[in-house]
């Protein structure tokens, strides 16, 4: 029986990378008097490491720009960077907000109302987090959530399954209770890695990325007046414009049949839709 709903943040609830992360982080680079531009192509490399230091560091490494301290310090320096980015994006994100991306405020409220579990898990900042939340779906958000796994709290980032191994043992649930809620390959990969089967939500920096084993890909999770396009093998005949709780039950049930080599069949067992 599905249990609980668990999403990423960044991606998946809104485009933070794109407008928030990236923005802070040349933000960060100007206050540091730094001659660092991250343009959104950059960027996009860039995203396919995790955690806000690690991809400075990688930075660092790969493209060895100029960089104002001693390799002794270099932690340090880091540290300092990625702590005044933090809070260029927090400032940021109070002041104009993020939009949240379609399907996604409406599909937790109906979670709700079904009495299913929320949670996020997630490599960003619990900081960063929290101001996404009360800026861009309301003062009260962050109680929506059961567990929020976010940060250093696990020692391995994604793809590693850390950080959604450590919302299984918070939650009290086991894998197959759960569904995820990813946009890019490394989050799919983390999700995967714990058992959790998983729905993604391609943005402009992940569409181009290996989503095998995903049970649903599409570009957003839809509203009423919003479609959205499915871009996985379609898992049912007739088709759909949202994702919706029936969905995400029927979802889980063929994931279910299909993980206990129970025959589906297309045509009839899916039939609400």
């Amino acid at each position: 029986m599905l249990k609980a709903l668990v999403f990423d943040v960044d991606g998946t609830l809104a485009d933070t990378e794109r407008l928030g992360h990236r923005v802070a982080f040349n933000q960060a680079f100007a206050e540091a008097g730094l001659d660092w531009v991250w343009d959104e192509s950059l960027y996009g490399d860039l995203l396919a490491v995790t955690g806000g230091k690690e991809r400075l560091r990688h930075f660092i490494n790969t493209y060895r720009p100029k960089v104002p301290v001693q390799e002794s310090k270099l932690s340090d320096f880091i540290e300092n960077l990625q702590a005044t980015k933090t809070r260029h994006y927090t400032a940021l994100v109070e002041s104009d907000g993020i939009p949240v991306r379609p399907g996604i405020i409406r599909l937790m409220k109906e979670g709700m109302a079904a009495g299913l579990r929320l949670a996020i898990a997630t490599t960003t900042t619990l900081e960063n987090v929290q101001a996404l939340l009360s800026a861009s779906f309301g003062s009260d958000a962050a109680t929506w959530f059961e567990v929020i796994g976010a940060g250093e709290i696990v020692p391995n980032k994604k793809p590693a399954p850390d950080i959604y191994e450590y919302v299984l043992a918070e939650l009290g649930l086991e894998a197959k209770d759960c569904l995820a809620f990813e946009d890019s390959e490394n989050g799919l990969r983390s999700s995967l890695g714990a058992g959790i089967p998983t729905l993604v939500t391609v943005n402009d920096y992940t569409s181009d990325q290996d989503f095998t084993g995903a049970l649903l890909v599409t570009d957003h999770l839809g509203e009423p007046e919003q479609p959205l396009i499915c871009l996985s093998e379609a898992p049912w005949k007739k088709a759909f414009s949202l994702v919706d709780i029936d969905v995400l039950k029927q979802l889980h049930e063929r994931w279910t049949r299909q993980k206990n080599k129970t025959t589906i069949n297309p045509e009839t067992d899916f039939a609400i839709l």
